[in-house]
């Protein structure tokens, strides 16, 4: 595998300026990058003529991962040649389907499943069902096939998330890759680093991911009580402030976040499921916790590949997380490095949502507050 990374800024431009070496062999381009520069043409055109024989996929973010540096409106590309595996993908408009769940099962349905083992995921951020988005998707798919992505973000803003495969940038998309081959090895982990506070509650009353009522309760008051003066800046404040959904007696249990509010229905609608019958109990930030949880993510998906060493880490982490670390969001990153060594080359972007098991042999879920890592490798293999 050779891989090769630059990065826009309107300050800079395009750095490091000479990084041609894979302008012809490149299969994939992984493109990051803030809402207002994918939707400048030009910018999009300058990779696509770079690497003419690469397919394109990326999202919007709420912030860009390169290197062990973190920025926002920047353009992160990550060019790949892989020696000896093959991807295919494609990408769907939400709108072409029933749900979430159908556009998972459209989207399985793009990909040859002979000699698949690894599928990445990007969706929008903000019109869709996660949990559901993953179902549809695993129905479809093998059972050894393994499936980590994320939900684009678009800042704290809240108001439009874009994807792609192989085309413009547009919202209410979502796109898959699949990798081909034997000789690829996947590693995956993801883990948060919140602590609960406050009572256990019941969700008396929910849809879907659109939660109503907690012990009977409306669920948006309840929540503007915990929040207090924060609860002017919902939803972007409720990121500071997830909540952990536990189905049954000594559950591991999923951290959610809200994507909007409902005055009107007293509503909360969060990136996943909320069931009816669970029990929900808000989380808060603890610093050194939340930097434990990369570190931990990294020791979990670099142990599933060993004895192998990782060429490219994809990290996605949350919105959340970036909020509450601030000016210490980059030691999180630095801690992946630490654990993966300065081989690996890192790319990703803080999402609205964060898709992986938490651990190998684990049941793929839907994550929010969550540094999730995918570890690929081809070295040793032959």
């Amino acid at each position: 595998m050779k891989i090769e990374q630059r990065k826009w800024m309107r300050a800079s431009g395009w750095m490091p300026q000479q990084a041609d070496s894979l302008q012809k062999s490149a299969q994939l381009v992984l493109l990051f990058g803030s809402t207002a520069l994918l939707e400048h043409q030009h910018l999009m055109e300058e990779v696509q003529q770079r690497y003419p024989g690469a397919h394109l996929m990326g999202c919007s973010t709420a912030g860009e991962i390169c290197g062990v540096h973190v920025t926002d409106d920047s353009l992160v590309a990550t060019a790949i040649h892989f020696e000896q595996t093959q991807v295919r993908g494609g990408s769907i408009r939400l709108e072409t389907t029933k749900d979430s769940f159908h556009a998972g099962v459209a989207l399985a349905q793009l990909l040859e499943p002979e000699g698949l083992v690894h599928v990445f995921i990007l969706s929008d951020g903000l019109s869709v069902n996660g949990s559901d988005l993953v179902r549809g998707l695993m129905t479809r798919l093998p059972e050894s096939v393994t499936v980590t992505g994320g939900l684009a973000g678009d800042g704290g803003r809240f108001e439009k998330t874009l994807v792609f495969w192989d085309g413009p940038p547009e919202k209410d998309t979502v796109a898959v890759v699949g990798f081909y081959g034997r000789h690829l090895k996947i590693g995956y982990g993801s883990l948060g680093g919140w602590d609960p506070f406050g009572p256990e509650r019941l969700i008396t009353r929910s849809r879907g991911n659109v939660l109503y009522e907690l012990d009977g309760q409306s669920a948006l008051e309840l929540y503007k009580k915990y929040l207090g003066e924060h609860a002017d800046g919902l939803p972007a404040t409720g990121l500071l402030f997830p909540l952990s959904i536990r189905s049954e007696e000594g559950d591991r249990g999923v951290v959610r976040t809200i994507l909007s509010i409902n005055e009107q229905e007293q509503s909360l609608t969060f990136a996943g499921d909320i069931p009816e019958g669970a029990h929900g109990r808000l989380m808060k930030a603890n610093f050194d916790r939340l930097i434990g949880g990369a570190h931990g993510a990294a020791t979990i998906s670099n142990r599933a590949i060993a004895p192998l060493s990782a060429e490219l880490a994809i990290l996605i982490s949350c919105v959340g997380r970036k909020l509450v670390l601030r000016q210490r969001v980059e030691e999180e990153v630095e801690g992946v490095q630490q654990v993966l060594g300065n081989d690996a080359t890192l790319t990703g972007f803080y999402s609205y949502g964060e898709i992986s098991p938490f651990t190998p042999g684990a049941q793929c879920e839907v994550h929010n507050q969550t540094m999730t890592i995918t570890l690929f490798s081809e070295n040793g293999c032959s």
